[in-house]
């Protein structure tokens, strides 16, 4: 099953992306680009959920249902 995890992502001072989570305490992922930290995120994700998963204890997430809204990033 498929869920939806909203990130929010800012560019530091220092040139990198950091991405935290609201609805999924634990999540930071940096990265050079904006691509890149979206794709360590997802990295992140998939860790934090397989270790919730062991505990049973599970995040509250989003199914991704028939349709949603995704922000695609591209470059010129």
């Amino acid at each position: 099953m498929e869920h939806i995890v909203n990130i929010h992502i800012e560019k530091l001072p220092e040139g990198v992306y950091l991405a935290t989570s609201e609805s999924l305490p634990g999540l930071v992922a940096q990265g050079r680009t904006a691509t890149e930290t979206i794709e360590i995120a997802r990295d992140v994700v998939k860790k934090l959920l397989e270790a919730q998963q062991e505990r049973d204890n599970q995040f509250k997430l989003t199914d991704t249902g028939d349709s949603f809204d995704y922000p695609l990033i591209v470059s010129d």
